[in-house]
């Protein structure tokens, strides 16, 4: 009993930490209004995510949708993780100086900043360290029941983001490589990957009925996002996620791979190696790989406490050592918890931009960090959008049409007038193209785009500029309100044309 309370110390505080450093400072992120969008439209599948995220905002939405329920999930998933993190390495034989250096170094290092967005992500790194201790559970006991869990980890995995694929072709590959190979003639292993099949079959299904639709998801990433990765930078950037703990998850790594007290756990060390290995040559982003790092401060952990257990140091050395990843993290603490302003963060720049904290997907460096930047401006757009549509003809209003450039804009103009009579926010971007409603006649358009579009302005009666986004910090900084009043039939065709382009090209047609 006593050792299971360090665990649930360190998940306490983990969930706790979460509410504690929220700052009313920024807004969700652009991705979490997109996912609590989802929730509103129940499906085995989505054209960015499989559904696992979508159920948790289903229940989120039906709790309110406010503030506080959304952000419950990661910081749910956060404390599990740290849970499982904090045992693993009791489990191996480590006293309470494993377990709490385990646990300090995951809540010291790029964890803290995951664990605070709604995103897949949270559960993602869940999934992985779940599937892991799985595995080195049954590789100490020989247990079929560990087995299973680890099928289930996989399944779950599998329901919440593909990037599970290659986890499992690293497991694979990892079994391969080592003693461990004999799972493979193990009846319950198969039974194990027959569970997971179960459990993501429904999305597998999904993805089959629709053409396979993830195909153009990944090309859409490579083309806008991933072809900015630079071997280079992803590399540096496994090195700076989990800088604060370097100390203990490469000695850990090192350990798995050829030391002999290890030597039973070895296809656990082989895991991260093809992982990070797979995600490079892919060219994934740097974050991919966070999943693989946790279960490597459990063995290092382990590996230091036996080092120092006959050091004559070691009443003194060990405490510091706890307390070390979180030492290290102060300096860093801004860009880790959205607690200084953007004024703040922007004067932080010089100092930090040649650290790519400041480096976007795009591949350039910006004035803020793209999350922090991607957590401004929403509620504004939102209201302006309110006060647009409030401005029309009550005669005018019921037959109008919202039409965003992308599914950030529509997906927070819908959660920020959820109590408003406001008819919902469409756009052809993302998943919004199975929302799309049916034809009608409108007699006025609300459109959210970056740019004003004076060719289409004759198939208007009148059209104007109504607003813009004014936060000089926030990503969609100039995006304009416009209201069209009475469109002609060839504008309303177009809109439904782009719609039915946009789903042949993600179903492959």
């Amino acid at each position: 009993m006593k050792a299971r309370l360090l665990p649930l110390l360190f998940a306490l505080v983990k969930f706790a930490s979460g509410y504690l450093l929220l700052s009313p400072l920024y807004e969700l992120q652009r991705d979490e209004y997109l996912y609590l969008a989802h929730g509103r439209h129940p499906a085995w599948g989505y054209l960015e995510v499989p559904p696992l995220t979508a159920a948790q905002a289903w229940l989120t939405n039906a709790a309110g949708g406010d503030f506080w329920a959304v952000k419950f999930w990661p910081f749910l998933w956060g404390a599990a993780t740290v849970y499982l993190v904090v045992r693993l390495a009791q489990r191996l034989g480590g006293g309470w100086f494993a377990g709490a250096l385990a646990g300090t170094c995951y809540l010291g290092t790029a964890f803290a900043r995951l664990n605070l967005l709604f995103q897949p992500n949270s559960f993602e790194v869940f999934g992985f360290v779940l599937s892991l201790y799985c595995l080195a559970r049954y590789l100490h006991t020989q247990r079929p029941g560990a087995l299973y869990g680890l099928g289930a980890a996989l399944g779950l995995g599998l329901l919440n983001k593909y990037t599970t694929l290659f986890f499992g072709a690293a497991l694979v590959g990892a079994l391969l490589l080592t003693p461990a190979r004999r799972l493979l003639g193990n009846r319950h292993f198969w039974g194990a990957l027959g569970l997971a099949l179960l459990l993501w079959g429904p999305n597998l299904a999904w993805q089959l009925a629709h053409g396979l639709p993830v195909r153009h998801h990944m090309q859409l990433l490579h083309d806008s996002q991933l072809v900015h990765v630079e071997a280079g930078t992803f590399w540096k950037a496994q090195l700076l996620m989990c800088l604060g703990a370097a100390w203990v998850w490469l000695p850990g790594l090192g350990a798995l791979l050829v030391a002999r007290e290890f030597r039973a756990y070895r296809a656990l060390g082989w895991v991260p190696v093809l992982g990070v290995g797979l995600l490079a040559a892919l060219h994934g982003k740097d974050y991919y790989a966070l999943g693989y790092y946790p279960v490597l401060f459990s063995f290092g952990a382990v590996w230091w406490a036996a080092r120092l257990q006959n050091s004559r140091w070691k009443t003194v050395l060990r405490p510091a050592l706890v307390a070390l990843p979180l030492a290290l993290l102060v300096r860093i603490y801004p860009f880790i918890y959205p607690v200084a302003g953007p004024a703040e963060m922007l004067a932080l720049r010089p100092r930090f931009v040649s650290r790519g904290f400041y480096h976007w997907e795009d591949g350039r460096d910006h004035a803020l960090p793209q999350d922090y930047a991607d957590m401004l401006g929403w509620r504004e757009l939102a209201d302006k959008t309110w006060a647009a549509y409030q401005a029309l003809p009550d005669s005018v209003r019921p037959h109008t049409l919202i039409k965003c450039a992308n599914y950030g804009q529509a997906s927070a103009i819908n959660y920020y007038n959820r109590h408003r009579p406001l008819p919902p926010a469409q756009s052809t971007n993302g998943s919004f193209l199975f929302w799309w409603p049916a034809p009608q006649s409108y007699r006025a358009a609300i459109i959210i785009d970056d740019e004003f579009h004076p060719e289409i302005a004759p198939h208007f009666a009148s059209y104007r500029r109504a607003g813009e986004v004014a936060n000089p910090y926030a990503r969609e900084h100039g995006t304009l309100i416009i209201v069209g009043r009475g469109p002609d039939a060839a504008v309303q065709a177009l809109v439904r044309r782009e719609q039915q382009a946009e789903l042949a090209a993600w179903q492959g047609q």
